[in-house]
């Protein structure tokens, strides 16, 4: 799947919760075009018509234009007749039959990335309840593009990876080590089950590329704490890291060490790397 494609997802997923938690009769948005200041509408919920399928929304222009140009919500309650935006897209809006229309921009690192519309047939004032909603599903696909864009960047940090016993066995060989402490604490917060699995595909190339694999029988989770321990963490930085209590991660570690015949935490993890876990 590519970023594009993984993006549009992310945004069809926070329209349909977005519906849901208000109750609006239409949502639909876009991201960013690569490259160029406005935002392809790809993704509809609720809608009648294609009037707004593929509508490219110059920034500044209209009300999703303004919601870019100035990185923040704005909403309108008679589309057609408000003075606070330009009407470039009258005839789109009105096809589809849209009254009221708040939009909501998608902000990464600074960016504006996409938008997000809710909106009624009728002119009745949009309340704070689907404005707090339409943020919330901005937050969750700005969340889900950081957690990409930093899985992408590991991947290609981790992919030239040095032989163990080869002439880049140190500093080199260290770096990968972070790596898949980070692709393992990284991976259980991707949704996208297809960037999830490559990320998991990817760890399992660094510790092929480490040891050959014993029969270890440890859980995922287990191998998740053992390469922030690995890494250097403390308890409470691991359980961060992860999203977990310090509780569950001692838990995790003991488990490990018991499946590991291991004593410490130096040598559950020395183990971990003669088993071909880690790397």
């Amino acid at each position: 799947m590519t970023a594009e494609a993984s993006g549009a997802a992310e945004i069809r997923g926070a329209l349909l919760r977005l519906r849901r938690a208000t109750g609006l009769p239409v949502a639909f948005g876009g991201l960013v075009e690569p490259g160029l200041a406005r935002v392809r509408i790809s993704e509809l919920t609720g809608t009648a018509t294609q009037a707004l399928s593929a509508l490219a929304v110059t920034s500044g222009n209209g009300l999703g234009g303004k919601a870019v140009a100035l990185a923040r919500p704005c909403a309108v309650t008679d589309y057609s007749l408000s003075r606070q935006i330009s009407h470039e897209y009258d005839a789109a809006v009105a096809a589809e039959g849209l009254r009221s229309v708040l939009a909501v921009p998608v902000v990464v690192r600074r960016r504006v990335r996409g938008v997000l519309y809710g909106a009624l047939r009728t002119a009745l004032p949009l309340g704070d309840r689907a404005l707090n909603a339409a943020v919330q599903a901005a937050r969750d696909v700005e969340q889900a593009l950081v957690a990409r864009e930093e899985a992408r960047d590991l991947l290609a940090a981790a992919r030239p990876r040095p032989a163990p016993d080869g002439p880049a066995s140190g500093a080199a060989w260290e770096q990968v080590r972070e790596a898949h402490a980070a692709l393992r604490a990284l991976a259980p917060r991707i949704t996208d089950p297809a960037l999830r699995a490559e990320l998991l595909d990817a760890c399992g190339l660094l510790t092929a590329a480490a040891a050959p694999a014993r029969e270890v029988s440890l859980a995922p989770r287990e191998v998740d704490v053992l390469a922030c321990v690995a890494s250097g963490a403390t308890n409470a930085a691991a359980a961060t890291r992860l999203g977990l209590s310090p509780e569950t991660v001692k838990a995790y570690l003991r488990s490990a060490m018991r499946k590991l015949n291991a004593h410490t935490r130096g040598e559950a993890v020395a183990a971990a790397r003669r088993a071909g876990v880690l790397p």
